[in-house]
């Protein structure tokens, strides 16, 4: 979990603060730092498109959360389809329903879910590690490269060998390749070399990264956020410490 100046208000670090604008345009609505959040993930392969506002102040999150805005308390929050959707977890499982990423039977939406929260364990990692203090960080990306290598791609490039589909589960796009993809992808930013031993993961990120639209959400001047730098990690601290 988070350490604690981070964590408050919020309900994991897999996803720092996310809220809906109070404009209410016509599509879905996210507000949050401005960092990389989850709930871009499932919705980027269908083209879905948040409008975003960033949290900036504790002025700001004080406000959402006195107008009864966060159930819970806490961020993220995303607004769509008339809720006002709260937990990650709730917020990934909504969208990637929505958008047909969530497999076709109980027994697909299973090997999703499972997939995908060993994912997120690697994955909160990373989207920690801006967080930690200067001498720590290095040790951090070791045990990151470390954990990737021996324990998660090892069992990834094993489905992917004997599943014999360029996705993980099912012949169709699940959450489970987006959020997988966007680890990689996250970890080739610190260790460029990481898939150097798993072929079978080179080519699924190749191939996953060339659906149109996951590849236009990757390219330059998309609405992808730049790695965390350290006015991002003050915004957050100055958000949320007491």
């Amino acid at each position: 979990m988070l350490n604690t100046a981070v964590s408050i208000g919020s309900d994991s670090s897999r996803s720092l603060p996310h809220y809906s604008s109070f404009s209410r345009p016509a599509g879905p609505v996210s507000l949050q730092t401005a960092g990389r959040a989850l709930c871009e993930a499932p919705g980027t392969p269908s083209g879905l498109q948040f409008d975003e506002e960033f949290l900036e102040t504790k002025e700001q999150l004080q406000k959402l959360q006195d107008g009864n805005h966060l159930l819970f308390q806490q961020v993220p929050m995303v607004e769509i389809d008339g809720m006002k959707l709260v937990q990650t977890r709730s917020i990934l499982h909504y969208i990637a329903e929505k958008h047909h990423l969530f497999g076709k039977d109980l027994k697909e939406r299973t090997l999703i879910d499972m997939y995908v929260e060993g994912t997120l364990d690697l994955l909160e990692l990373i989207i920690m590690h801006p967080f930690l203090k200067p001498d720590d960080q290095q040790k951090e990306v070791v045990n990151m490269a470390q954990k990737a290598i021996i324990r998660y791609f090892p069992v990834f490039e094993k489905v992917l060998r004997e599943h014999g589909q360029r996705f993980l589960v099912g012949n169709q796009l699940s959450l489970a390749d987006v959020i997988l993809l966007q680890t990689i992808l996250a970890l080739e930013e610190k260790i460029p070399n990481i898939l150097s031993a798993f072929p079978h993961l080179q080519e699924f990120t190749v191939k996953i990264s060339n659906i149109p639209t996951i590849k236009k959400f990757l390219e330059p001047g998309s609405k992808k956020k730049p790695p965390p730098d350290d006015i991002y990690v003050r915004t957050v601290y100055n958000i949320f410490m007491p």
